[in-house]
């Protein structure tokens, strides 16, 4: 084990970990930082999701860094070009040679009489075992499990003769043309492969146990293409940043206050796209919307695909699998060459990594976080987790700004350790993500940490109150204990 004592320890270089690696440089130059990376390469989710027509969920001008303007016109960006962009970041800001790749990270556990963490992991090649230590840990895996994602017990699967596959382990060069393909779910995996297929395979089939809401934006953004003929690109992507970011928080605020003018509004768009003589039934869901996660599409591409022949959605649930497809409980067969389970993913913090304190195991999943960026008590430890209502990066960046403000204040007052404590029994027994009602987070209950009754343990979703939060308020609120030695 090396001796030394890095200042600043990132797990993950992903969109989180990369973006705070950048916000270190900006804001706190003199610290020493290294990143710990699982796989061999930049990118996290970018990095690993290879399946046909991956894409962003959100618009690029609020989901790139606010450090660094996307400057493409194009609304949902592509996964190659996401890729790119957190590379081309990595690369300007000179993260690339602090990152160890192929370091898969175990354990980490905090010495109060070192006044560190020590990180413990496997090399991946060789199994050898590596260690790290640093004074301020920060998780940024994002939330979900890397190996596998959530696959259901679907009987008979094993009699099935054609090829299962989960979008999280797509093969590469998957031969798809010509072929019968159903693509099990209705969420934005779903959404976003039935159209990339369907020019190509025989016909794509999305088979769905119920509907999302789902709506249209436009593929490209015009009005800033407009705009870059007379202004500066970095007065333009501010622009339209401001303008994405108002939208879609008044999109969320309006669905919880007006649920049914919302509803009709979204049902109403998806009418238009599919025609006056489509089952909206396959489009009309029971729950109210941002109950679960809204679905965008680019320029209503996965309608055109219903209203072309080349695809179809199927509601129903199913039965078994048989050899040639699978029986649906109203006795139907839909008959497969290849099965898409595009059924989720498996929640999991710290990418599996365990904590411990002085050797004793903590719980993040019983946890509190507060400001919804440290950990309760837990010494110099911090996770970056985004929003479930807005861009993941929105709150990411502000996340990894509040926390360079903690290095500088501590540095400044001489302050060695901080650690959040909850002196009023804020807790309740409701997780980070308690706003939504999707099956992977209900799945999660247990696994994702908690929040509070009231600030700075509740987890708000608000970009606008987020930010005076963590960008203005004082660092030092009299949650926060603070050890100069």
């Amino acid at each position: 084990m090396s001796g030394e004592i890095t200042d600043v320890l990132i797990i993950g270089a992903g969109l989180s970990g990369i973006g705070m690696a950048c916000h270190l440089a900006r804001e706190c130059p003199g610290k020493s930082v290294a990143i710990l990376e699982r796989r061999n390469a930049i990118g996290g989710t970018w990095d690993l999701f290879r399946y046909p027509g991956i894409r962003s969920d959100s618009d690029m001008f609020s989901f790139g860094y606010k450090f660094r303007p996307w400057n493409d016109l194009k609304v949902l960006a592509d996964g190659p070009s996401i890729r790119s962009y957190i590379r081309d970041t990595a690369r300007e800001y000179g993260i690339e040679n602090k990152i160890t790749f192929g370091f898969r990270t175990k354990s980490v556990d905090w010495s109060s009489a070192e006044g560190c963490w020590t990180v413990t992991g496997t090399d991946e090649a060789t199994g050898e075992t590596l260690r790290r230590k640093a004074r301020f840990a920060i998780g940024a895996t994002g939330y979900y499990n890397y190996d596998t994602g959530f696959q259901p017990d679907f009987p008979g699967l094993d009699t099935f003769k054609g090829q299962v596959i989960h979008p999280q382990k797509w093969p590469e060069g998957l031969d798809y043309k010509g072929k019968r393909v159903v693509v099990i779910g209705s969420g934005a995996t779903a959404v976003t492969l039935v159209p990339a297929m369907a020019g190509e395979a025989g016909h794509v089939t999305m088979l769905q146990r119920s509907p999302s809401y789902i709506f249209s934006v436009p593929a490209l953004d015009k009005l800033s293409g407009f705009l870059k003929i007379f202004l500066p690109e970095s007065w333009v992507y501010g622009f339209a940043r401001r303008r994405n970011i108002t939208v879609q928080r008044w999109l969320y605020i309006a669905a919880r206050r007006w649920p049914h003018l919302v509803r009709r509004w979204l049902l109403s768009n998806v009418r238009k796209a599919v025609g006056p003589d489509f089952d909206m039934s396959h489009f009309t869901p029971t729950y109210n919307p941002w109950d679960e996660r809204l679905c965008a599409v680019p320029n209503a591409d996965l309608f055109a695909a219903l209203r072309s022949g080349q695809a179809s959605v199927v509601t129903d649930q199913i039965d078994r699998f048989t050899e040639t497809g699978i029986r649906l409980k109203s006795g139907k067969l839909l008959e497969a060459d290849i099965v898409i389970s595009a059924t989720g993913l498996n929640v999991q913090m710290l990418g599996g990594t365990t904590v411990s304190l002085n050797g004793q195991p903590r719980s993040v999943a019983s946890s509190m976080m507060y400001k919804g960026v440290l950990v309760q008590d837990m010494p110099n430890f911090a996770c970056i987790f985004g929003y479930i209502n807005a861009p993941w990066t929105l709150k990411a960046d502000i996340a990894s700004s509040y926390v360079c403000r903690l290095l500088n204040h501590m540095d400044r007052n001489g302050i060695k350790v901080a650690t959040p404590r909850d002196l009023e029994g804020s807790a309740l027994d409701d997780t980070i993500m308690g706003g939504l009602s999707s099956g992977y987070v209900r799945r999660a209950r247990d696994t994702l940490p908690r929040q509070g009754r009231k600030l700075p343990w509740a987890v708000l979703h608000d970009y606008k109150r987020d930010k005076v939060m963590l960008l203005n308020d004082a660092i030092d609120d009299g949650n926060l204990e603070f050890a100069k030695g």
